[in-house]
């Protein structure tokens, strides 16, 4: 989404990338640090891995470092990548323990390994604890930055606690209270603390038997028990019911929608497609152009071939356009029209596929819909183009109406074609693992101008063999 920023209508996007273009690097820093920081935020999110890096190092600290953790962790990497050593050990020393295991989840083990040695002992150690816990599970993900009260604190003790420490943690607004073992016994809002009287014992204001999770419950099970019972967190235990960390909403919300997502890809038969995926889009965008060639060239190779053999097919025809030489005029309508048809089909299944709407074993049941909207799509364009082009002929022409027939024949085969192209073609890709995103028009445009021309051709010999 573009964020409108001056009179001019220019969204702070186009400010960016423009002074980055002019290399307007003052005036850019005063640009970003005079902007709200979710502003920012979504700028960056929108910019090139390169053009991140720029705004990145002229943005201030606190403003660098609120921005570094609401990224993905694929933007974090990029961003790293371009730092130097010193910078980078900063900034993931800087970063909250659960952010930080993320990150260096996703990293190389040697530069994963170097990074968390550079550490200083404190977060190391409050690093290495998460990192003690499998993937997956409410230990990896938690972070130890909570505020945490013990029971037999006075309430003045316990607000003189919250005031002390509340800056370097993560949420405040729940406050978990232990016993002499650090075993959680109770929690409290910060609004309870607040009214409650100064010389109350904690143990008197908080509510006992807390809900909470064990640092081996499934992630995805924490998420839902905290948006179930409408908690900005929840506290996470040891076997031992001792608190060593919590759960925010926050992370709730990233955990509920990374685990939807692979859940419509494990249903659609294709769990593994999200990380293939972004590993072939990390190469066509950031990789080397021999790595891109590999891709994508071979396709080309294939639409070049697949023009020689369309271009074959019309020499085979040139005594039809010798005689009928208006015929050639339609041949760009009906190619054109075929691979429209094709790339809007292949779009359609795609976001279908991915989002869990269609679904594997039910797929020949919406080719056979999609087949149907083609021909149906077809049969009318097909009856419109027949019918302009014949009262054409007939009117201004040469009186040839039955091209229009040939024309109009050859459209509703061709987008009912291409229709059923724009279903199969990229479905079987994936299953071969070769990559779609680059694959599927070329194959499709290929496929379909050569069984386009053949059925035009093929009807023109038909319809105007008279005129042969």
């Amino acid at each position: 989404m573009k964020i409108f920023w001056d009179i001019s209508n220019k969204s702070l996007f186009e400010l960016v990338e423009e002074k980055i273009t002019s290399r307007e690097f003052d005036s850019l820093k005063s640009l970003l640090n005079s902007s709200g920081e979710m502003e920012v935020l979504n700028v960056i999110r929108e910019l090139t891995p390169e053009s991140q890096a720029i705004v990145f190092r002229l943005l201030s600290k606190d403003a660098a470092l609120f921005i570094f953790e609401q990224l993905d962790t694929s933007d974090q990497q990029n961003l790293i990548r371009s730092f130097t050593e010193e910078d980078a050990i900063e900034m993931i020393e800087e970063l909250s323990p659960d952010v930080r295991v993320r990150l260096l989840d996703e990293l190389p083990a040697k530069v994963a390994k170097k990074m968390l040695a550079a550490l200083s002992p404190e977060e190391r150690q409050a690093t290495n604890l998460l990192m003690g816990y499998e993937p997956q599970k409410a230990g990896r993900i938690m972070t130890p930055e909570y505020v945490r009260l013990y029971e037999n604190m006075t309430g003045a003790e316990a607000l003189e606690t919250v005031k002390e420490i509340a800056k370097d943690k993560e949420t405040i607004y729940t406050l978990y209270v232990v016993d002499n073992t650090r075993k959680l016994v109770g929690v409290l809002s910060l609004r309870e603390l607040l009214t409650a009287n100064p010389s109350d014992k904690i143990a008197a204001i908080m509510k006992t038997h807390p809900v909470a999770a064990s640092t081996d419950t499934d992630q995805e099970e924490v998420a839902r028990l905290l948006q179930k019972l409408n908690l900005l967190a929840i506290p996470i235990v040891d076997k031992e019911n001792r608190l060593v960390g919590i759960i925010t909403v926050d992370d709730a919300i990233d955990i509920l929608e990374e685990e939807s997502t692979e859940g419509m890809f494990s249903k659609a038969g294709i769990a593994d497609l999200t990380k293939n995926e972004a590993a072939k889009s990390e190469v066509l965008v950031s990789g080397s152009v021999w790595s891109i060639w590999k891709v994508r060239l071979p396709f080309l190779i294939l639409t070049l071939a697949g023009g020689l053999l369309a271009g074959g097919v019309i020499g085979s025809f040139e005594a039809v356009l010798e005689s009928i030489i208006i015929v050639a005029i339609f041949i760009p309508v009906i190619m054109d029209m075929g691979g429209n048809v094709g790339i809007q089909s292949s779009t359609v299944f795609l976001r279908g596929f991915i989002l869990g709407h269609i679904k594997e074993e039910t797929l020949w049941k919406h080719i056979a819909k999609e087949v149907w909207v083609g021909l149906t799509m077809g049969v009318f364009v097909g009856v419109v183009a027949g019918i302009g082009i014949s009262v054409w002929q007939i009117i201004w022409g040469d009186g040839i109406w039955e091209l229009g027939l040939a024309v109009g024949l050859t459209l509703a085969i061709i987008m009912t074609f291409a229709s059923f192209l724009g279903y199969i073609i990229p479905y079987a890709l994936m299953r071969l693992n070769i990559d779609q995103a680059a694959g599927t028009d070329p194959i499709i445009t290929t496929i379909k101008d050569i069984t386009g021309l053949l059925a035009y051709f093929v009807l023109v010999s038909i319809f105007l063999s008279h005129l042969l």
